[in-house]
């Protein structure tokens, strides 16, 4: 059996951290579908940037669509649906039979909204609606604006992955922002079954204390934050609150590990996603992590429920001058403006190749 079946046997659903036209039209997400257990899949700018950058996938749609007049925002948006659309209408099968709880992919909203509540769900429910698809998550970002509009949306019964989540204490907000928005639904007579997952980045912790902590402490933050942040989950699961919330009929908003490839060439390929096999979370990983966990991975045990190990952990980066509240906020800044850099790259590269194209 391969390790990416036991992983889901296990109880963690695969994801693809990638969406490209190439991968559709050449058959391989369906065969990472059928051949690796991978059920769901996560997209972003940067993904799209280089799809579009480094390939001919979208030169004629890109040809035909600016020689339209679309502005490039939009066209982007066109071809971004297309894809979307195409890698939704795959995994519904699966999102059918497991009544929503797996079977999404998802479509982020512009990052320049990052910190514009209303801008971002205007243009969340414009997104769902075109795409016409039930198994489509809107990504908006845990930032503090982001968080009412993640309330508001999923009010609006749109399905949210929420996104750029770095500590406990963000994804909690992001838990909160959600549960709100679905107590709302239930007030008022509306279905409270919207999906949701919150998306935790994990290495990007390691990548920031790399040059600041003693070698024996790297590559070992990210994983600590993660397991702190899957006992609160764990928490609210277990809460009040949210089991009325399940008593109404609602879904319950899922954990996703993101940014699960590893950064350091001296550790196992397969660090993170060894570390965090835990039921009832998800983690979408890139196609190379993805690759190699079929090829070698071994999945071995699930993490432990009650575990207290990362207190222990967390304290040695305290006692090594590393303050996780504050580098989770600046790791969530420079996210949205790594994000903002990607979509404005994006931009530029749509548009030079749509004048290049046009002039040919």
């Amino acid at each position: 059996m391969r390790a990416t079946q036991k992983l889901h046997e296990m109880g963690q659903s695969l994801w693809l951290d990638n969406l490209t036209r190439g991968l559709l039209t050449s058959g391989t997400l369906r065969r990472y579908i059928q051949e690796f257990s991978v059920t769901g899949l996560t997209s972003n700018p940067t993904i799209f940037d280089h799809a579009i950058r480094n390939s001919h996938d979208y030169d004629d749609a890109i040809r035909r669509k600016s020689g339209a007049g679309l502005p490039v925002e939009e066209l982007f948006f066109e071809l971004a649906l297309e894809d979307v659309t195409q890698a939704a209408d795959l995994f519904r099968p699966i999102y059918d039979k497991t009544n929503g709880v797996d079977g999404w992919v998802s479509l982020e909203v512009s990052p320049l909204l990052a910190y514009d509540t209303a801008g971002t769900v205007a243009a969340a429910k414009a997104l769902h609606a075109r795409a016409g698809r039930p198994n489509l998550f809107i990504k908006i970002p845990g930032t503090r604006e982001g968080l009412p509009a993640i309330e508001e949306a999923i009010f609006a019964g749109v399905p949210v992955n929420v996104t750029l989540l770095f500590s406990g204490t963000q994804y909690v907000a992001a838990a909160e922002a959600y549960m709100r928005g679905i107590e709302r639904r239930i007030l008022a007579g509306l279905n409270p079954a919207v999906g949701s997952v919150a998306s935790l980045f994990i290495s990007r912790w390691d990548v920031a204390v790399a040059d600041k902590v003693p070698e024996e402490l790297h590559n070992q933050l990210g994983i600590a934050i993660a397991e702190q942040t899957y006992q609160r989950y764990r928490f609210l699961r277990e809460s009040t609150r949210w089991h009325s919330i399940l008593n109404a009929g609602g879904s319950p908003q899922r954990l996703l590990w993101a940014s699960t490839g590893t950064k350091d060439p001296k550790a196992s390929d397969l660090l993170y996603i060894n570390a965090l096999a835990a039921p009832f979370t998800i983690n979408t990983m890139p196609e190379a992590t993805l690759n190699a966990l079929a090829d070698h991975g071994e999945v071995r045990d699930t993490l432990p429920a009650n575990s207290r190990y990362f207190y222990a952990v967390l304290a040695k980066f305290a006692n090594a001058g590393i303050g996780i509240d504050k580098l989770g906020a600046q790791l969530q800044e420079e996210g949205a403006a790594s994000f903002t850099k990607s979509w404005n790259d994006l931009m530029e590269c749509i548009a030079s190749k749509g004048k290049a194209l046009q002039a040919a």
